[in-house]
């Protein structure tokens, strides 16, 4: 799953980027580090850091404003001071230049990624509780009741008796019982996953929530410029006007992106995401009930005697 959320996050972020590189060709240079930090900070949630998607996105916004501002709806700028940009930064959160589309994609994205990032804590905590299960310590009494069933019968010289059905059931019960003691706890961690996963695959689709993050952010910037000279304005009165040069950049440097993505069909990076999750509940189903059938898996097979009449029961053949 963390490969398949890594794919997934690399594709997104390589689309987000060429989305700069062919729509707005004057900053996409200096957007190469915001949209690394945004994948970055979607990843660590995702992997359970204490971190939030709107603080991640708002920040990038946050970063992009001065980008937008001095490269696209006012590309003469060439004093772009330390101090500026910063106004500029702090200027976005109270003019929100890139209207409701930055909200949009923090709502988005918070329902999608939340179920894959307690998907992720959900499995690593799964892979916490088989660990610690994995090496049962056997106490004393165990030691000796499995010595009695396995071994005693070759004092009498029946090495190809085996045990009882019923008296394996005993002895393997009497050991795990610490262990079946997670059966309640495991079924309900099982129904949670079965939860999470579905989840994943209704309202929350990580898929198409990373898919469309070039999409919003697309929308984010044509809207800054189509509201160019009110934002000019507003930010002029604030942080004051900058130095300028002559003429402005050519208009073909910034193509209308509409025309350029149409022609982009969207190819989903990891088609077999969905099929991994259904494949992976439906076996994590089936192990439902095992700590609770854990001794009856252990008396199964080679261990006990199932096709004869004849078996050890503790104390002698019967």
């Amino acid at each position: 799953f963390l490969e398949a959320f890594e794919s997934l996050l690399r594709f997104a972020e390589n689309r987000t980027s060429s989305l700069f590189e062919t729509a707005y060709r004057p900053m996409a240079k200096e957007a190469a580090e915001p949209v690394k930090e945004l994948f970055t900070d979607i990843s660590l949630y995702i992997l359970g850091a204490e971190t939030t998607v709107e603080s991640a996105v708002l920040r990038f916004f946050d970063s992009l404003f001065p980008l937008v501002y001095s490269r696209l709806i006012n590309p003469g700028i060439t004093d772009l001071s330390e101090d500026y940009t910063e106004c500029l930064r702090l200027t976005r959160q109270d003019i929100n230049p890139f209207g409701h589309y930055s909200k949009n994609l923090v709502t988005e994205l918070s329902k999608s990624l939340w179920a894959s990032r307690m998907l992720s804590r959900a499995l690593s905590l799964g892979i916490e509780v088989i660990n610690s299960t994995e090496q049962a310590a056997l106490s004393k009494e165990c030691s000796r009741a499995l010595v009695r069933m396995q071994y005693c019968p070759h004092c009498q010289g029946l090495t190809l008796i085996r045990p009882c059905v019923g008296y394996c059931l005993n002895v393997m019960r009497g050991c795990l019982a610490s262990v079946s003691e997670l059966d309640v706890q495991w079924r309900e961690f099982i129904s949670t996953l079965e939860y999470l996963v579905n989840e994943m695959g209704a309202s929350h689709e990580l898929e198409a929530a990373l898919s469309g993050i070039w999409s919003a952010i697309n929308e984010a910037v044509l809207h800054a410029q189509l509201n160019g000279p009110q934002l000019s304005a507003t930010v002029d009165k604030v942080c004051g006007q900058p130095r300028q040069q002559g003429g402005n950049l050519s208009a073909a440097s910034v193509v209308p992106v509409r025309a350029v993505t149409e022609t982009q069909p969207f190819v989903m990076a990891h088609t077999s995401l969905g099929s991994k999750r259904r494949e992976f509940i439906t076996y994590m189903k089936r192990s439902r009930t095992f700590y609770a059938s854990i001794a009856e898996r252990l008396c199964d097979g080679d261990l006990v005697m199932r096709d004869s009449s004849t078996c050890w029961n503790g104390e002698d053949v019967v």
